[in-house]
């Protein structure tokens, strides 16, 4: 096996502690690096992101974890960077299950715990370059796959993101030659990533519109919210693609959903909002038919409101001990 080496590699160490920014770095250099930047907040983190995507990204989650997990989530979306697919790499100083979940639902290759050791953090490094795993999207997760099953039926595809790190710490391109691949791989990648999340948007769109059939339902507010929001992301990422023509449905579901919070005749908005919804499905995925999209949707939410009825009955069960 080749040895790698990161002479070339970008990197961006973020860490609010000056000391532990040293540190960090200085173990870096040990490794190989040579090319660190450094920055003490998520917004110099972010903003150097956007302006010049390193091939590696070392955070730390102390005392900002909630937000640097959020930057790191829109990033993997496409919404903050140039690259959302670079390598990154958390660090903490303390293992918390609410810390824990964020790292992994914002998208981030890895956690990994200080103080660590040199060989500990090589080891790491070279396992994102010689075996990164594969990439999936959903409605609101980009990032590594993480099933424990892997013999699990998904209908979820994956996918080998860019990896500029592999490029210049395995296959030894140079950074002009990185820029030259990357125009190409990056530009199909970002496309794959876009079509396959309005896919997936539309989708959550039609099954909020069939959870609001219930206007009892106790989620039935913050459901009406999420579908709002949900509907302008929609539009906005359709726009000068080739399904620009799918904003129309957007612009009706936004109509039926301004009806239901206005109070303006339930029964004619949530109408709307059901035909549009999967016009809007099909629009995005040919692939299926009208009917086809209204029963995966009717499975979905079968499983939704079973899930709910479970966590219903737990803490009574609970109290009842």
């Amino acid at each position: 096996m080749a040895k790698l080496t990161y002479e070339t590699a970008d990197t961006l160490v973020y860490d609010p502690v000056g000391a532990h920014r040293t540190a960090t770095r200085a173990v870096l250099y040990t490794l190989g690096f040579r090319k660190i930047d450094t920055v003490g907040s998520v917004e110099a983190l972010s903003e150097a992101i956007r302006k010049r995507p390193p091939d590696l990204a070392l955070c730390e989650a102390q005392g900002a974890d909630a937000e640097l997990c959020g930057m790191i989530q829109e990033l993997r979306q496409g919404a903050g960077g140039f690259n959302p697919f670079l390598v990154i790499i958390v660090t903490a100083w303390e293992k918390t299950e609410t810390l824990v979940k964020r790292v992994l639902d914002s998208g981030a290759d890895d956690l990994v715990l200080r103080p660590f050791s040199t060989t500990l953090l090589r080891s790491r490094i070279d396992a994102h370059v010689e075996r990164r795993k594969s990439f999936v999207i959903t409605h609101d997760y980009v990032g590594p796959d993480r099933r424990s099953d892997v013999t699990r039926a998904s209908t979820v595809e994956l996918f080998d993101p860019p990896n500029t790190l592999k490029m210049k710490a395995k296959d030894g391109l140079s950074s002009e030659e990185v820029a030259i691949r990357m125009d190409t791989e990056l530009k199909d990648a970002r496309q794959a990533l876009n079509t396959e999340k309005l896919r997936r948007d539309a989708f959550q769109v039609s099954v909020l519109w069939r959870l609001l059939q219930d206007s009892h339902d106790p989620d039935y507010a913050s459901n009406l919210v999420k579908l709002s929001k949900l509907t302008q992301d929609l539009a906005k990422r359709c726009r000068s693609t080739e399904f620009e023509g799918a904003t129309q449905w957007c612009d009706s579901i936004s109509a039926a959903v301004e009806g239901l919070e206005f109070g303006v005749d339930r029964n004619a908005s949530m109408h709307l909002l059901g035909h549009s919804s999967l016009n809007l499905n099909h629009v995005l995925d040919p692939t299926k038919t009208v009917p086809g999209h209204l029963n995966c949707v009717e499975k979905t939410v079968a499983m939704i409101r079973a899930r709910n009825a479970r966590q219903q009955v737990q803490p009574h069960s609970a109290a009842a001990e």
